[in-house]
């Protein structure tokens, strides 16, 4: 017998535990919001595929078949071994390399609205020199 209720459990502590979002989740498993959203709250009315299972297990960390162990009740593959300490660096400098680019996108931001009120010299992160409005005219 399959038990969705147990996946979505599953899903739902490890995307806590990482801290992952649905989006990051989508981007990293190749996944639609849609079906991970279905996934997370058990209301699957079809079955998915075992490809669709072991690229979100695969995003979240796990070894491939670990959703589908949960699936059908079977205990998960995994254990304390070196293969589950690099997959969870390998989350970690993911998640880092999301943290840059958020980073990133909010210097380039602040940039703009700098540039925008007149108080642009230049930007530090990108090395950009922004023109500079006058001020007292």
């Amino acid at each position: 017998m399959e038990d969705w209720q147990a996946v979505a459990s599953a899903m739902n502590s490890r995307m806590t535990e990482l801290p992952m979002t649905q989006q990051e989740l989508a981007e990293r498993s190749k996944v639609s919001v849609a079906t991970l959203r279905e996934l997370q709250h058990a209301t699957a009315t079809r079955k998915r595929s075992a490809r669709t299972l072991a690229a979100i297990s695969e995003a979240l960390g796990w070894p491939d078949d670990y959703l589908r162990a949960v699936l059908t009740g079977a205990t998960p593959p995994g254990g304390s071994g070196k293969a589950e300490r690099a997959d969870s660096s390998s989350l970690v400098l993911a998640r880092l390399d999301q943290l840059h680019a958020e980073v990133r996108r909010l210097a380039d931001a602040v940039e703009r609205i700098a540039v925008d009120v007149g108080h642009g010299d230049k930007d530090t992160s990108s090395g950009r020199t922004s023109k500079r409005r006058p001020t007292g005219e």
